[in-house]
C-alpha cells in the first residue's frame, strides 16, 4: 500500500499516510461530526448538529495539511466526539457527555454500563489500536517519532471572549511545548499561550499521556481558535504558520525534519 492511501481499520477510525517516514505522528480525535444512524442523532437539536459541541471544526483540515508538510501519518476519528471522545478514557463522564457547554445531548443520558462499553469497543479501542500499530511499525523501522495532536476551540465560552488564538498544551512532558513557545515570536500577529484555553487540569491531555508520555515520546497538543479555520484555505494557511513553530522546535529537541512540501514517501 502506498503511503498516500487512506485506510479504515474500522468504520470509525481512519489512518492517512500510514507509511510516511517523517518524524511526527499526528492525531485528530475530534475530526468528524458524523453520528452513525444507530444513535439517532443522539437527540440533538438540529441547530447543533454541526456545532463545536459535535466536533472540532477545521482541525482535520489543519492536520491533513500538516501531514503533507511533515511527511507524517495521521490517525483520526470518523465519528463525533459526542458518540465517544477519543481524547478521554472510558471511565471519564466526558467521554460520552450528557451536556457540552449549552448543548444538551439526550442520547447520552443515563447510559448503562453495557451501552458505554459498546461505544468504547466501537470507537476508543480501535483508535488506540490504530495509534499503537503505526507506532509499532515506526519502531520496527527505527523511525524517530514525536506526537502532535490537533484540535480547535470556540472564540467564546459561556459568554466570555477568548483572546488566545493558538494554544500550546502539554502535560508532564513539556519538551516540545517549550520548544514551540520559544519560537512564538515568529508569529507576532498571533496570541499564543501555554495550556490555554484548556490544560491538564481540564482533563484534555489523555492522548498526550496514553500515546505520548507512556511511550516515551515528546508530545504536544495544538489548539486553534476555530474562527481562524472557517475555510480550507484558512486551515492551510494556519498549517503553514504552525510550521514556523514546529520545524525549529523539532530541531531544538534533536529531531531531524525533512520538509514534506505536501508530499509523502511511499
Amino acid at each position: 500500500m502506498m503511503s498516500s492511501e487512506l485506510e479504515q481499520l474500522s468504520p470509525n477510525i481512519e489512518i492517512l499516510y500510514r507509511y510516511a517516514k517523517g518524524p511526527v505522528l499526528l492525531l485528530c480525535e475530534h475530526a468528524s461530526y458524523h453520528i452513525p444512524e444507530d444513535y439517532q442523532g443522539l437527540g440533538l437539536d438540529p441547530a447543533h448538529q454541526r456545532s463545536h459541541a459535535v466536533w472540532d471544526p477545521g482541525a482535520r483540515n489543519v492536520a491533513v495539511a500538516l501531514s503533507g508538510m511533515l511527511n507524517a501519518p495521521l490517525v483520526a476519528s470518523r465519528v463525533s466526539r459526542l458518540v465517544y471522545d477519543c481524547n478521554r478514557p472510558p471511565e471519564a463522564a466526558s467521554a460520552m457527555p450528557e451536556r457540552s457547554e449549552i448543548v444538551e445531548v439526550p442520547g447520552n443520558r443515563d447510559l448503562t454500563p453495557t451501552q458505554r462499553a459498546v461505544r468504547v469497543e466501537a470507537v476508543y479501542y480501535p483508535f488506540c489500536k490504530a495509534v499503537a500499530q503505526v507506532l509499532a511499525q515506526r519502531t520496527a523501522q527505527n523511525i524517530p517519532t514525536v506526537l502532535i495532536t490537533v484540535h480547535s476551540f470556540t472564540p467564546t465560552f459561556h459568554g466570555r471572549v477568548r483572546a488566545v488564538e493558538i494554544g500550546i498544551l502539554h502535560d508532564a512532558d513539556r519538551r516540545l511545548a517549550d520548544a514551540m513557545l520559544a519560537h512564538a515570536h515568529r508569529l507576532p500577529h498571533r496570541c499564543i499561550q501555554r495550556n490555554a484555553p484548556y490544560g491538564p487540569q481540564d482533563g484534555v491531555t489523555h492522548s498526550l499521556v496514553r500515546h505520548g508520555i507512556d511511550n516515551g515520546l515528546a508530545n504536544v497538543m495544538i489548539e486553534i481558535r476555530n474562527d481562524l479555520l472557517a475555510t480550507l484555505e484558512d486551515a492551510n494557511a494556519m498549517a503553514r504558520e504552525l510550521m514556523q513553530l514546529i520545524q525549529p522546535a523539532l530541531s531544538a529537541i534533536g529531531v531531524e525534519l525533512v520538509l514534506g512540501e505536501g508530499k509523502h514517501d511511499a
